[in-house]
């Protein structure tokens, strides 16, 4: 059989269809490299151990987006404050980009700086919240931050725009925490974050958390929510570690099926404690 020779018009055409094929061959590599560094950001940007009191364990859970090119800018923290109490804070920056990493950073370090001024959470989201402001960036965060007192049990709490940690007892009870909260950081100068007071008994938990662990296609952030209390209740119940319960509720995050980072802070109170 023989064979037809191409003509000048077959060429051309296979010369374009050439180069699609390597710009798109290009924009794919471009991208891949662009997830790659946001990745890369996040984690540098990230603590590593975290810190600990007589009676009380921090753990950490973290799985950053996997799907296409989200990647966003979730973090957690936890550090010793002047006082020798804890700083603990967890929030989300609005984005899925290199610029969203980035600006987590930023805010990351940021509260970490104003809380050698002041560790008051209320003051120290509203100065960190003028900070941002300062910089100019057009993104926003929410952001939780709780101080706890290693000596007394009690988590002074102030919320700006974030969804609401979980607590659990010993006996049981678990529940969403009721912190009437403020606007996200960045949005508005002067704002104010009013603090709430709670109190980690022997044996309970408090767990922050991100949007992306409990919200999703396949589940509502109220669902997500109630799915985070009954996991602690149960841990709580069952005297499981704060590493245990961080591994489960980051487990549980599969089934709202996000495209989005996850992020888990756990406290918890352990037997052995001191007793002012």
């Amino acid at each position: 059989m023989s064979r037809k020779p191409p003509t000048g018009d077959d060429d051309e055409l296979l010369a374009r269809l050439g180069s699609l094929t390597a710009q798109a061959r290009e924009r794919a590599e471009f991208q891949r490299s662009q997830v790659e560094l946001a990745i890369a950001l996040q984690r540098g940007m990230l603590p590593g151990d975290m810190p600990s009191a007589p009676g009380f364990d921090v753990a950490v859970q973290y799985a950053p987006a996997c799907y296409g090119l989200n990647v966003g800018g979730d973090w957690y923290d936890a550090f010793k404050l002047p006082d020798e109490r804890i700083g603990l804070s967890i929030g989300d920056v609005q984005g899925h980009n290199i610029e969203a990493a980035a600006f987590m950073g930023q805010v990351r370090v940021g509260l970490r700086a104003l809380a050698s001024v002041t560790s008051d959470p209320g003051e120290l989201l509203a100065r960190t919240n003028d900070l941002i402001l300062s910089i100019g960036s057009d993104l926003f965060a929410t952001c939780t931050f709780m101080r706890l007192d290693p000596a007394t049990g009690v988590l002074e709490s102030a919320r700006a725009g974030h969804i609401p940690c979980v607590w659990a007892t010993a006996d049981g009870k678990s529940g969403i925490a009721e912190d009437e909260g403020g606007p996200p950081l960045g949005v508005e100068a002067g704002m104010r974050y009013p603090v709430t007071r709670h109190r980690l008994t022997v044996g309970g938990h408090f767990v922050l958390l991100t949007d992306g662990v409990v919200e999703g296609p396949s589940m509502t952030v109220d669902e997500g929510l109630d799915q985070v209390v009954r996991l602690a209740g149960i841990a709580a119940v069952a005297g499981m570690s704060a590493a245990s319960l961080a591994a489960a509720v980051i487990r549980g995050a599969e089934r709202v099926g996000h495209e989005d980072d996850a992020a888990v802070l756990v406290v918890g109170h352990g037997e052995h404690t001191f007793r002012p």
